[in-house]
């Protein structure tokens, strides 16, 4: 089979023509680029900034024009099929050879032997392996080069290289992208993993008709666009950096080596043999898939071991100590794929109150803050946006409430406190868009925790079936609006079904909660998370965001493997744990409620506890166990 790869280099070498069958032999193929040598460190360091696009397979000597650890008896002058020829920055013609560059010397050409050549990792060299895996691939299928598209994502600047990232697009069907991440993510210097799933528009493509190099190739129906970050990200930096001369590949024409399309295999042979050598893969950081939102479309990738974490973390939080039945309305996953959401935001709305003791003053409960504090404090430290949002009649108690909480340590920066009232048809429009246009959202993840929810008559109703409607201001009408406005997902969390958000479980509310026919809050959310107690799911929350933003599979995905490689995980965890929520921080926090005179939900008692549930042992145990999961490490 070698022997096959090597003659098809010859065949290039001498009549400039391979066979597709050559190229399927299941070898890597690399990208080329040659630069001259002044330019060559910044080259690399560029390279290593931005390891996705540019996974770097070898740097030759000055004059180079072999590559031993690639390929034996190789010539870059003439192994490529046809490659371009760059003069200060811009193209200016394609050829088959580069042998008659440096034999006389000139102004524009210049020795070879002051020219340094990159071999780049390339996409190719995974579309067997998504064969083999059942994927299929329809560049190949519709005989077509592979599209690539120019995005408007910038790479991290080297020196005198920057440019926008470049990304291969491929359709792959919604029921095989967990195979199709898994067979990419195990080849890294491939490009590894995808950079983006979903609406283009993200990586400001406008048009997939239309790539920037490469061919159209079209989507099936039930297929989703699948970008991988691309070499041809070289070609753009060339181009920017303007360089006297350069060479590279020409899109589609890469050289082939000698090493065979194994995953987890790395391009750096013994000295003795071609032969890679083999790491050990594992599946603990194997990525999966989830969706996370519809209009625009959006999936995201996690680890399986961060996965795994947050799926604990729904199990604690469903416990029912308070008997409440809450288990009957668990749908799986909620929390995580409200984390990963909340992970992709970057402005968060988040509102809380359920004032379901009428009868004192103030009548709001001790479930719902504490949660709604938790996730600010983790989203804050995120670097994202946090608006807390409020009833009128709660304004000047909630705003007290939050200062002492900075004051206290439990909130780290004071976040803004603002109100919604109906004014109109077009209210809720131009409150959550910048002059109530669509297409520019002010917030982009809305979330209500123990939230009075509305119920199909148009009521607010507590757990009794009492109405609290002329307590409550019409936030739902949010929640309402933002299912038709692209790019604003919506989070509820409660622990009865007569919260906000509560609407996407209505039937299960209705057939299994006591009174469900009658409270049962009639507005979805996209995601419904159920808990015990609903702060136990703001704790979850938090916890799960912490998970995300320590997982290096979702990190690469969010960053577009741009940058270098991130600081280890033990060395995060030192600075991100106090952003965690504690017991120590929870009690002080709940003891602010109880000086302000907000009650226990379930009793009415001015006393340390929620939902009846004592502070000790019940709320502070869960606590503990939910950071025991978040912290514990994942054995490798």
């Amino acid at each position: 089979m070698l022997s096959a790869v090597r003659a098809a280099r010859r065949s290039l070498r001498y009549f400039r023509c391979i066979s597709n069958s050559a190229m399927d032999k299941g070898y890597q193929q690399a990208n080329v680029v040659v630069l001259p040598n002044h330019l060559a460190d910044d080259f690399e360091a560029f390279c290593r900034s931005n390891p996705a696009p540019l996974p770097l397979l070898y740097r030759s000597q000055s004059g180079e024009t072999s590559c031993p650890p690639l390929a034996k008896h190789a010539d870059i002058r003439t192994d490529i099929s046809q490659y371009c020829v760059y003069e200060e920055g811009c193209l200016v013609k394609t050829v088959s050879s580069l042998q008659n560059y440096g034999r006389q010397p000139s102004a524009a050409s210049g020795p070879w032997s002051d020219m340094v050549c990159f071999y780049l990792g390339c996409s190719f060299g995974f579309e067997g392996k998504l064969k083999k895996a059942g994927v299929p691939v329809r560049n190949v299928e519709q005989g077509r080069n592979i599209s690539m598209y120019r995005t408007a994502v910038g790479c991290f600047p080297a020196g005198k290289f920057s440019c926008p990232l470049v990304v291969t697009m491929r359709p792959i069907p919604a029921a095989l992208l967990d195979a199709a991440v898994e067979v990419t993510h195990l080849n890294p210097l491939a490009h590894g993993a995808p950079v983006h799933i979903g609406d283009p528009a993200f990586l400001g493509i406008q048009d997939l008709s239309r790539p920037d190099y490469g061919e159209q190739v079209e989507l099936q129906p039930g297929d989703v666009p699948v970008f991988w970050a691309c070499g041809v990200t070289a070609i753009e930096a060339i181009l920017s950096s303007k360089p006297r001369l350069a060479f590279s590949h020409s899109p589609g024409c890469m050289f082939l080596t000698d090493i065979p399309d194994t995953p987890s295999s790395p391009l750096t042979p013994p000295s003795d043999s071609l032969e890679p050598q083999h790491t050990k893969a594992h599946p603990e950081q194997t990525p999966l898939c989830f969706q996370v939102s519809h209009n625009p479309l959006l999936y995201s990738l996690a680890s399986q071991a961060a996965v795994a974490k947050i799926r604990q973390l729904e199990t604690v939080i469903g416990e029912d100590p308070g008997e409440r039945g809450i288990r009957a309305l668990f749908v799986q996953d909620e929390l995580l794929r409200s984390c990963l959401a909340l992970s992709h935001s970057s402005s968060v709305a988040i509102t809380t109150g359920f004032p379901t003791h009428y009868m004192h003053s103030p009548p709001d409960e001790t479930d719902g803050p504490p949660g709604a504090i938790a996730m600010a404090t983790m989203l804050l430290s995120l670097g994202k946006k946090v608006t807390m949002l409020t009833d009128r009649r709660a304004v000047e108690m909630n705003q007290a409430i939050i200062d002492e909480a900075v004051r206290n340590g439990v909130l780290k920066a004071a976040i803004p406190l603002v109100t919604f009232e109906d004014s109109g048809p077009d209210a809720a429009l131009h409150f959550l868009c910048h002059h109530g246009d669509a297409s520019k959202p002010r917030y982009d993840h809305l979330v209500a925790i123990e939230r009075s929810g509305r119920a199909s008559d148009g009521n607010y109703y507590n757990m009794r079936g009492i109405n609290i409607k002329h307590l409550v201001d019409p936030i739902d009408n949010l929640f309402i609006a933002a299912k038709d406005i692209p790019g604003i997902t919506t989070t509820g969390i409660g622990d009865g079904g007569n919260e906000l958000g509560m609407g996407k479980v209505k039937d299960k509310v209705i057939n299994l909660m006591p009174k469900g026919s009658l409270i049962a809050c009639d507005v979805p959310a996209d995601f419904a998370i159920t808990a015990g107690v609903s702060n136990w799911g703001g704790y979850a929350v938090a916890c799960g965001l912490y998970l995300l933003h320590t997982c290096p599979s979702h990190q690469r995905y969010l960053k577009k493997g741009l940058g270098l490689e991130p600081v280890t995980p033990q060395d995060q965890l030192q600075d991100w744990t106090a952003n965690l929520p504690s017991v120590d921080k929870e009690e002080s926090f709940l003891s602010t409620l109880v000086k302000f005179g907000i009650r226990s939900g379930k009793t009415a008692h001015l006393a340390m506890e929620v939902d009846g549930l004592t502070f000790h042992p019940t709320h502070s145990d869960i606590i503990s166990r939910l950071l025991e999961v978040t912290q514990r490490s994942t054995t490798l």
